[in-house]
């Protein structure tokens, strides 16, 4: 029996629709994971309805008044344009899979030609409406991809190459392997992979992939072959020319390919994706960790209190014998030294709030030094100080900015043995003098490779005396301010950290 795109659409739209509201709330953004399910239900089965308007009665009517209505709704929440794009994508990603299960290779390719159409035209659309520029053009290229798609469609049925010619449209990179050789990709696949196609064609396809992930592919590719027909779709890492890796999801299913079985697949960069769950699963647990550090905090500072108070109270009895006032001496330092600890996580569960001025980088980094200067001073340590005078004042908040640095100067000072020389710089790092960096080396041990990667981690500390949060405060201020922070070893001994902020 031949494929029915109106009887396929009718029997799975509570699934495709309940698939593509999960993979909105975890797969998008953070804006659509904290939209209620309710309201995404109620936009997703309009978008759904609209789509089958377009795929079985070529009716845009729905469409355009769906994105009349999301637009309006999307734009007075704030959301990213990207964002609402990629969720007009989902029915790509949702659809494709089950329709590959019902159908043959040509009907699977004769009806993504009608969802790809169908999309082309939403995106664009959408994008012109949200964007409110560039309407004629955008239209007049509308018009342009549906002239070109009538054209390879009539071409595809008169041509053995229908298949290929459609796949080189499309942004997803499409392959086909037999006896584990590429024989087959389309332009996207070699961009992915930053090859030419000459250098794919014929080449194990296990060459594209890490070596993380290439036992788990090659098992998959040959089991595959015991189950032909049902399409699988799984993720690992592709290999770049350059040996880079990226995360990738693919949808592969075995099949006839000019007569021969072959493996058949569509592979697509999950990047973003990746790092948008990573962002998600650190933001959870730094709540998590705040939650706890809190209520910490709370319960220990009263006690800590109580017992400094008695302590000072002990103190002034005059009447202490032997070691008794350096003991007592030493508990009141302890418990400061606590209630500092505690202040420290206290301020680290909070958010940041920064209150933006138009401030002198110069000024707060002279500002910090300053503050620090008897600290230096009991340690001999000299300051090379090298203030670059054309960094213009930039968007900061103070007080903020000036603790990063005196944490980085306390930092310095600590790795720093006596004698030794710190340097501080300030300048502008691009041409175009669009990135102002804040530059503190020292001349002691440097950081172990190993730990390199995690300095700037919350509570990770090498010092029996260390919270692990200063670094990691640092970094948060600086990512507050879309700056960043890096550090290196320095060849002739030392660390340097540099901070690097936008103008």
């Amino acid at each position: 029996m031949s494929f029915s795109l109106a009887a396929f659409l009718k029997k799975k739209r509570a699934i495709i629709i309940t698939q593509w509201v999960d993979q909105l709330k975890t797969q998008v953004s953070l804006q659509y994971a904290e939209r209620p399910r309710k309201e995404l239900m109620a936009t997703v089965s309009q978008a759904y309805d609209a789509n089958t308007h377009v795929l079985l009665h070529n009716d845009f009517s729905y469409i355009d008044r769906f994105i009349e209505k999301i637009s309006q709704m999307r734009l007075k929440t704030g959301f990213q344009l990207s964002d609402v794009q990629m969720a007009f994508e989902l029915y790509r990603s949702v659809s494709f899979p089950l329709i590959a299960a019902e159908t043959t290779v040509e009907e699977f390719f004769a009806t993504i030609t009608q969802i790809n159409r169908c999309l082309t035209y939403t995106i664009h659309r959408f994008s012109n409406y949200f964007q409110a520029m560039h309407q004629n053009k955008i239209l007049e290229h509308n018009r342009q991809l549906e002239e070109d798609v009538r054209i390879r469609t009539a071409a595809l049925k008169e041509s053995e190459l229908k298949y290929k010619t459609l796949v080189e449209e499309i942004n997803d990179g499409y392959f086909v392997v037999r006896k584990e050789a590429v024989v087959f990709a389309n332009p996207a696949f070699c961009a992915m992979h930053g090859y030419q196609l000459s250098e794919v064609i014929g080449k194990k396809f296990y060459t594209f992939i890490d070596s993380k992930s290439r036992k788990k592919l090659i098992d998959v590719y040959e089991k595959s072959f015991l189950k032909r027909g049902t399409p699988r779709t799984f993720e690992y890492l592709r290999l770049t020319k350059d040996g880079q890796s990226f995360p990738t999801e693919i949808l592969a299913k075995v099949t006839l390919y000019d007569n021969k079985l072959s493996s058949i697949g569509i592979c697509r960069d999950i990047t973003q994706r990746v790092r948008m769950e990573q962002k998600i699963r650190e933001t959870e647990r730094m709540a998590y960790i705040g939650q706890i550090t809190t209520s910490l905090s709370h319960e220990i500072r009263n006690p800590l209190s109580a017992v400094q108070m008695n302590l000072q109270i002990l103190k002034k009895n005059l009447h202490l014998k032997g070691n008794d006032q350096r003991r007592i001496d030493i508990s009141v330092r302890e418990v400061k030294r606590l209630e500092n600890i505690l202040k420290q996580l206290l301020d680290f569960a909070k958010p940041i709030n920064l209150n933006f001025n138009l401030n002198s980088l110069n000024r707060i980094l002279t500002s910090s030094m300053e503050l620090l200067e008897m600290k230096f001073k009991e340690k001999n340590i000299d300051l090379d100080i090298e203030l670059d005078p054309q960094i213009p004042d930039i968007q900061a908040d103070e007080e903020k900015l000036g603790q990063a640095v005196i944490n980085l100067l306390l930092n310095a000072l600590e790795a720093s043995p006596a004698d030794a020389k710190i340097m501080v710089r300030s300048h502008l790092s691009d041409q175009n003098g669009r990135i102002a960096e804040v530059v503190i080396s020292d001349k002691g041990r440097g950081v172990p490779e190993e730990h390199l990667g995690d300095i700037f981690k919350p509570f990770f500390t090498t010092r029996t005396m260390g919270t692990g949060l200063g670094l990691s405060n640092v970094k948060r201020i600086a990512e507050a301010h879309d700056g960043k922070i890096e550090v290196k070893n320095i060849r002739d001994g030392g660390a340097e950290f540099k901070i690097s902020l936008p103008l």
